[in-house]
């Protein structure tokens, strides 16, 4: 599916980048909240410097991918995005940003830096 994918940033091992990256984000312990952080540029490479964007590649992908692998991304990417939920804060100001995203995983405060 990644090869065959037309997204920019959906090619030969995003998927597995993303993933990556999503746990890493997650796996400091400790209950402090986590702030996501802005990639420095928006390249294949840097971009993945933003959790956010990780999870919008982690989207489509499912939207891409056949049922039965789908079902199986999904049910692991839901338990990622629970710990997200728990870790990250609501950004109370969300529907007066510039940008007003669909996405609820940006919707979420964030910092200049990875930082908890």
């Amino acid at each position: 599916m990644e090869k065959l994918s037309g997204d920019y940033y959906v090619y030969p091992g995003a998927t597995d980048r993303a993933l990556r990256r999503y746990r890493s984000f997650l796996e400091p312990p400790g209950r402090k909240p986590r702030y996501p952080q802005n990639s420095q540029c928006c390249c294949r490479g840097c971009s993945f410097d933003d959790v956010r964007h990780a999870r919008d590649v982690l989207a489509d992908v499912l939207q891409q991918l056949p049922a039965r692998a789908r079902g199986e991304l999904r049910r692991h990417v839901a338990r990622l995005d629970d710990t997200y939920r728990a870790r990250t804060l609501p950004d109370p100001f969300a529907d007066r940003r510039p940008w007003r995203s669909d996405r609820w995983w940006r919707r979420r405060l964030a910092a200049g830096r990875d930082s908890g």
